[in-house]
Order: C-alpha cells, then sequence, then structure tokens
C-alpha cells in the first residue's frame, strides 16, 4: 500500500509554493503528476518548475479525447500537470500504466471521490429484473453484453470499470478507482481540514493509510515540512480579519437547517425577495461596494432567484477552492448551509464511517472566503445569513472543532 501524505496547513500558509521548491529539487529520475482543480493553476505550475518540463494532456490526439492523452504521456514518463476533471475518468489501464511507473502524485486539493448517480430507483429495478446487471457485494456488475448501445450506456461504462456501488436498493453510487492511489510511488494530498473531507472517509473506507503534515516557514525564504499542530495556525488571527454582519438581517436564517439543500425548496417566493432585499442592502448600503468587489454564493440550484442588479455577475460557486482571480474582493455573502448529501453520508456510515458534518461545513466556508482578498491579509465584510455556519465559524475560530 502506497503511503499517503496529507499536507494539512491553513490556506496560505505555502503548500503550493512547497510543492513547487520540492519538484524543482527532486531527483531527475523522480517522476511527477501534479492535479489541481483549475486550468490556470496549470500555467502556474508548468511556469513555476525551472528544473523539468511539464506536460498538460491534450485533444489533438486522434480520438481526440485528453484521457489518452494523458495515458500517451505516462507511457512516456514524462511529468504530467492536469486538472482533477481528467483525473477523476482515471481507469484499469491508468493504473497498468502508473504501477511501477515511479511516479509521485500531488493532489492539490481534494477530489470529489464518490458521486451519487443520476439514475431512478425505478430504472435500478429496470435493470435488475432485466437481468442486465447483478450486485454482487454491493458492487454492480453489467452483465448483457449482447446490447452494445443502450440509453444505460453511462451505467454500463461505469459498471464495467469496477467504480460503481447499489446502495440499499435505492440508488448507485460511484468511486473512484482506490487502485490509482496505490499505482504512485507517493501521494501528496495538499488541502486543509482534511478530517471533514469526503477523500478521507473514502481512504478509511478503502484501508489506504496516510499521515499528516503542515507547511512552516524556513530559513532563507524557504519552506519546510512539519509535524502537524493545529495550534499553529493563528486562527484568531484569520477572525479578526473577517467583519461578521450582526443585525435583524440574519433573523432569516435563524432556522438551524436554514439555506440547507434540503430547506431551499420549501421556501416561498417571500423568503427569496426578502434575502434578495438583503443582499441588495448589505452589498450597496452596509458595504458601499462596487460590484467588482462582489462575491457571493448560494445553492446552484437557486442562484438565479436570488441574484439580483449591482452582484448578480458576482457569483462564485460555493465549492470552490485554489482560484486566486478573486483576490481582490472584499464585500461577500454566503447564502448556504452545507451538510454531506445524504446518499453520500449514508454510503459511508452504513460501513462504520463516521462523518463530521459540522467540519464539513466550515472547511467549505473557509476555501470559499480565502478566495477573497482575506488570502493577501486585508479584511473582509461578510453577510452570512445562516445560524448554523456563523456559529460554526466562530467555534473554528475558537480551535472548538
Amino acid at each position: 500500500m502506497t503511503q499517503v501524505t496529507v499536507i494539512d496547513s491553513i490556506m496560505g500558509s505555502g503548500k503550493t509554493s512547497w510543492a513547487i521548491q520540492h519538484i524543482n529539487e527532486a531527483p531527475a529520475q523522480e517522476r511527477f503528476i501534479y492535479i489541481t482543480p483549475y486550468l490556470d493553476e496549470i500555467s502556474r505550475i508548468k511556469g513555476a518548475v525551472t528544473s523539468r518540463r511539464f506536460i498538460e494532456p491534450n485533444n489533438r490526439n486522434h480520438a481526440r479525447k485528453k484521457m489518452h492523452s494523458l495515458k500517451a504521456c505516462i507511457a512516456s514518463g514524462d511529468d504530467i500537470a492536469a486538472t482533477h476533471s481528467l483525473f477523476q475518468t482515471a481507469d484499469e489501464e491508468m493504473t497498468e500504466l502508473l504501477t511501477g511507473a515511479g511516479y509521485t502524485l500531488i493532489l492539490d486539493e481534494v477530489m470529489d471521490v464518490i458521486e451519487a448517480v443520476n439514475i431512478s430507483r425505478a430504472d435500478i429495478q429496470t435493470l435488475l429484473k432485466s437481468e442486465r446487471i447483478k450486485v454482487e457485494d454491493n458492487r454492480v456488475i453489467w452483465a448483457d453484453e449482447g446490447i452494445t448501445e443502450t440509453r444505460f450506456n453511462d451505467i454500463k461504462y461505469l459498471a464495467k470499470a469496477g467504480n460503481l456501488f447499489c446502495h440499499r436498493d435505492n440508488f448507485f453510487i460511484w468511486t473512484f478507482p482506490p487502485a490509482i492511489f496505490n499505482a504512485f510511488d507517493r501521494v501528496i494530498v495538499m488541502t486543509y481540514l482534511f478530517d471533514g473531507q469526503l477523500q478521507r472517509y473514502y481512504y478509511d473506507l478503502h484501508g489506504i493509510s496516510y499521515e499528516y503534515k503542515s507547511v512552516r516557514n524556513a530559513e532563507g525564504g524557504r519552506y519546510a515540512l512539519a509535524d502537524y499542530c493545529r495550534k499553529n495556525e493563528r486562527r484568531e488571527d484569520v477572525i479578526r480579519l473577517i467583519d461578521i454582519h450582526r443585525g435583524p438581517m440574519n433573523s432569516v436564517g435563524d432556522m438551524h437547517n436554514a439555506f440547507s439543500s434540503s430547506r431551499f425548496s420549501f421556501y416561498s417566493a417571500d423568503v427569496f425577495a426578502q434575502v434578495k432585499r438583503n443582499l441588495n442592502n448589505f452589498f450597496r448600503n452596509i458595504c458601499g461596494a462596487a460590484s467588482h468587489e462582489i462575491l457571493w454564493t448560494t445553492k446552484k440550484d437557486y442562484r438565479s432567484r436570488l441574484s439580483g442588479k449591482g452582484y448578480t455577475k458576482s457569483f462564485l460557486h460555493c465549492n470552490a477552492r485554489a482560484t486566486n482571480e478573486y483576490a481582490d474582493r472584499w464585500a461577500l455573502a454566503y447564502v448556504f448551509n452545507r451538510y454531506m448529501h445524504p446518499y453520500e453520508s449514508v454510503f459511508f456510515q452504513d460501513r462504520g464511517i463516521p462523518i463530521n458534518q459540522d467540519l464539513l461545513a466550515v472547511s467549505d466556508l473557509l476555501q470559499w472566503i480565502w478566495r477573497s482578498r482575506i488570502r493577501k491579509g486585508e479584511p473582509v465584510n461578510l453577510y452570512l445569513p445562516s445560524s448554523r455556519m456563523r456559529s460554526l465559524l466562530i467555534a473554528w475560530s475558537k480551535y472548538e472543532i
């Protein structure tokens, strides 16, 4: 089993800078695959690494698919920089190419390693009764090789890749193939609050061992790994930079589950209108912010119902990580109450893996806030109407979670 090192350090502590330094100083025979959420971060890595040349997979091959290009790069022994979305499509052939090839994986931020598959319970029963699929130890196996084209082609692909699970006969869950991680010589995951992430529960489920480290500043402007100690994060300095709005506009989120995915579906038009007025009041009157200084988010399905003049185009999805594109924004509004998807939570809990909903929520919130100018040590204003999310942010600052 490959040992995984989780570099669990607060945003802005130098994780990416350490990774670049590490790659530049690594022996020439060591090969790297650097996986990051965004294309602009690939450009950053390619420009900052001077000891070797990183290759980015492209669509110029005969199949016009980046996965074909990625596999060709691995076969050639190239150093590779690619996105999460491409790496998530890894399959058994890629595992075989990586095994024994001497690669180190550097994963910038955790990935979506499990996802609920979009298929109805009725369609699952149709597939079972028609014997197109069978379920063994919760794994879905595609059993009908006589049909080449079907409206369930996506299900067929996932099942044949061995990455599809049936849970409680009600829903399908896709999981990233754990064999991929074990095919690397070394795996380095760079994130913050890993204990609350889906990838941590996924590692526990599959018996993938990991150790914690953090990044510290060393002499001469260098970075070094250190033993993990959350007391070194200086959370009190971070919270002093966040002016959390406190006032009557927060009353709309007093319920513990206010602005959660489930609660949103019950809101009337009057509630959406009130929140929209609150956002406009916060950005225009309380902050006096221009549109290019604003950043806001909510559950994607309700973005259009909360959009308003002067801030509509300043939206950034609530699970944003790793991007520096919004480092000048300071008037922030986070209209969401983060919980793990019920399918995901029962998937792990039924397998004896305990989860921490609060740590997951505050982790995503902090990552989103850090897209703003707080990453430069500058203060921000935050409208956080969910009473639960506000209490979690304060509890985090006091090292209570």
